[in-house]
């Protein structure tokens, strides 16, 4: 079976089947700063700065021993995909630059884009500078909506608020009309998107702000309500301005503080409740996140070196923890035994 290289973001189909999107950044379209080189060169020796493969894998398990021993180029040709969701037969799939429809068949291990033309539902920001440029996605529970996480165009809006336009939000996508609407926004780089499955809420994990040293800022853990306004550039947790933006804050934002804080520079990606596990007590109510780690913070990796770096996360239809690695190039499954 080949590796899944480069493999970001997990998605479970109703059969059991695993997907796995192999993403990286394009490269720039403009001529890097001297910062970008610098973070270039460091992610690089943490195993992140490789061709993007632009596509997703499809795993197979055939006995059920928790190894897959059958994996397909299910969908080739893409650009930097990273979120999926699937609603009845349409598979969605969000590239960095826009949210695309693909025709799925249970139990297909390839799709086929010549007998079903793949449909673009909405444009997603990209441009020239795409500084955070996963873009995630969840599906309503009632599957008339996609929710699309959107990282912002910089660290603190030094590149503009020009530039900022539909980003650092969580956006509401109609499927049947195709607009889109923020849902929530001041979330520097939102990622990871879970239903909460007894009150169903809305939850996401977020990057905060860089450059303010090794202990500041946390990344965090939230619930997210239609109209919420997170603070970013101009605050992080509610109270404490960034002395380093200038722009005034807007009057009248619903600004809240997020609700767990989870470490500074841990780089939270991967989020999904454990309620549907087979894990017990204490593991059994509660979430997963998966904390990728930054480029920025020391102590970061062990001699330069990177053993692996969780992002994607998700629950198995046996009821395991399934772990997207992007640097040891694998997918782990972690078993209460």
């Amino acid at each position: 079976m080949q590796k899944p290289h480069n493999g970001r973001w997990l998605y479970v189909l109703p059969n059991g089947d695993v997907l796995v999107a192999q993403s990286n950044k394009q490269p720039p379209k403009k001529t890097s700063s001297l910062k970008d080189l610098v973070a270039k060169y460091i992610m690089k020796r943490a195993g992140a700065g490789i061709d993007s493969p632009d596509k997703i894998s499809l795993l197979r398990d055939k006995n059920s021993d928790g190894i897959a021993e059958y994996s397909s180029d299910f969908l080739t040709e893409l650009h930097s995909p990273f979120g999926m969701a699937l609603i009845g037969n349409d598979l969605y799939v969000a590239n960095t630059n826009a949210v695309m429809r693909f025709h799925y068949e249970l139990g297909d291990t390839k799709i086929d884009i010549k007998k079903y033309p793949p449909e673009k539902i909405v444009d997603l920001p990209e441009g020239d500078i795409n500084y955070h440029w996963t873009k995630n996605i969840i599906a309503s529970l009632d599957g008339t909506k996609l929710f699309v996480t959107i990282g912002s165009n910089s660290n603190i809006g030094e590149n503009g608020l020009s530039q900022e336009q539909d980003r650092a939000a969580i956006l509401e996508v109609d499927l049947k009309t195709r607009q889109k609407r923020m849902y929530a926004s001041g979330l520097r780089n939102p990622n990871g998107l879970a239903w909460q499955p007894l009150t169903n809420q809305l939850w996401t994990v977020v990057n905060e702000r860089d450059e303010l040293g090794n202990d500041l800022v946390p990344d965090y853990l939230t619930s997210v309500d239609d109209g919420d306004f997170f603070g970013w550039p101009y605050v992080y947790y509610k109270n404490h301005r960034d002395p380093r933006v200038k722009e005034i804050m807007p009057k009248n934002l619903n600004l809240r503080s997020p609700d767990y804080a989870l470490g500074s520079h841990v780089a939270a990606l991967g989020l999904v409740f454990s309620n549907a596990s087979q894990f017990t007590a204490p593991y059994n109510n509660g979430v997963f996140v998966s904390e990728h780690g930054s480029w920025n913070r020391k102590p970061f990796v062990v001699e330069d070196e990177a053993y692996g770096r969780p992002v994607g996360v998700v629950i198995d239809k046996k009821g395991n923890l399934l772990i997207a690695d992007d640097v040891g190039n694998r997918v782990w499954r972690v078993t209460p035994k």
